[in-house]
């Protein structure tokens, strides 16, 4: 296991320039009448990657995994599987398998029954449908619920019952169009970390679309954020979430508090912005690319302000007095809102490390103080 968790840790191979793709997407569009599904997409897949397309409703990325597929056709570009065009070829010759939201089980037949039929299909020997049957039933722990039928399973089981028959086919590239969406949050959080060992024991390269970012957080090795048709940014959850190339990625992905400002001091260590907005400057300990005077954006997350009620020593940047209207105690941490002297409205969520007594905790309608390390904003000039 810990073999496995540091093969996980150094597997970036799209960081090695020598490193050859499994998939390949170029310059794809997808067209219907006037309407731009999919407008001119490059993306790179590597072997054993688990890779999610992140996105709101419409934003394309099920177009782009039907594309994939073979179910939609490319109006422009090229999609290359294991070096191979994918133009003309059939879903069904293509080295892939898709898994849908729905699961699509078959109701009369008993778990068994319903992995091996795609097996059956290619009319593979009976020996070997059983063999492969009893090796998947076995790595999704689903061996003793093999008799029983769709209906006598919980909606987990039958997630991995789907998630079963698509992979019994052994393909190399295996399609996820919302695969936990069906599933309460507490069994989609356990079932997230089930397909990731699962995929792990097989080394099957996953492409995952999903609008639900915290699934898209935990399950993918990369993800590439979707508007319009179009890919706006490619990265780790964690380039993702502490640094987005944009306005809209830093507000889409995760709770973000955005301000308006316009760049006052710059330098190649340092940066200092002043925010009408925030009523105040926000000094980052980095340095940025933008034009003088340029307007930009601050973005900072919840997590990342500290709350007090006594003022900091220096309340020159960085730092905003406001007043607390909103509380919401959600067990491990707390939720504030804090309306600042400008009239925004600030969130800031606080861990519950300890537990406070009514005279320890700040209340309602008290006046406190927020502030920020120079490295926690991030500045987007998009």
């Amino acid at each position: 296991m810990a073999e496995r968790r540091s093969e996980k840790l150094k597997f970036e191979p799209w960081r090695d320039p020598g490193a050859q793709a499994y998939v390949r997407i170029e310059n794809v569009t997808r067209k219907f009448g006037d309407f731009v599904a999919v407008n001119n997409v490059s993306l790179k897949i590597y072997q054993r990657e688990i890779f999610c397309l992140l996105g709101g409703s419409g934003c394309g990325k099920s177009t782009l995994l039907r594309m994939l597929a073979g179910f939609e056709a490319v109006t422009a570009g090229s999609i290359f599987i294991d070096g191979q065009d994918m133009a003309g070829i059939p879903p069904y010759e293509r080295p892939v398998n898709m898994m849908f939201q729905s699961y699509a089980l078959f109701p009369h037949m008993t778990v068994e029954k319903n992995i091996a039929f795609g097996l059956e299909q290619e009319r593979l020997s009976r020996s070997e449908i059983a063999t492969r049957v009893t090796e998947i039933l076995d790595i999704v722990k689903l061996g003793e619920f093999a008799v029983r039928k769709p209906h006598q399973l919980s909606g987990g089981q039958r997630q991995r019952v789907a998630l079963a028959r698509a992979l019994a086919k052994r393909p190399k590239l295996l399609l996820l169009d919302e695969p936990l969406g069906a599933l309460d949050k507490k069994l989609r959080e356990h079932t997230q970390f089930e397909l990731i060992n699962i995929q792990e024991q097989l080394g099957v390269t996953f492409m995952v679309v999903t609008h639900d970012q915290e699934e898209a957080m935990t399950l993918a090795s990369r993800i590439g954020v979707m508007n319009r048709g179009e890919i706006v940014q490619i990265g780790t959850p964690t380039e993702i979430y502490e640094f987005p190339s944009s306005e809209f990625v830093a507000d889409f992905i995760g709770s973000v508090n955005m301000f308006e400002g316009r760049l006052v001091e710059d330098l190649p260590d340092r940066v200092r912005i002043q925010s009408d907005e925030l009523g105040g400057l926000v000094y980052v300990d980095h340095g940025i690319s933008a034009a003088p005077s340029a307007t930009l954006w601050v973005a900072i997350r919840p997590e990342k302000i500290d709350i007090q009620r006594t003022p900091p020593a220096s309340t020159h940047e960085n730092c905003v007095k406001g007043v607390v209207k909103e509380i919401a105690y959600m067990g491990d941490v707390s939720i504030f809102l804090v309306r600042i002297d400008t009239g925004k409205i600030i969130r800031v969520t606080l861990p519950n490390i300890e537990r406070l007594s009514d005279d320890e905790r700040i209340m309602w309608d008290e006046t406190v103080y927020l502030t920020w390390h120079p490295g926690s904003p991030v500045v987007v000039t998009q």
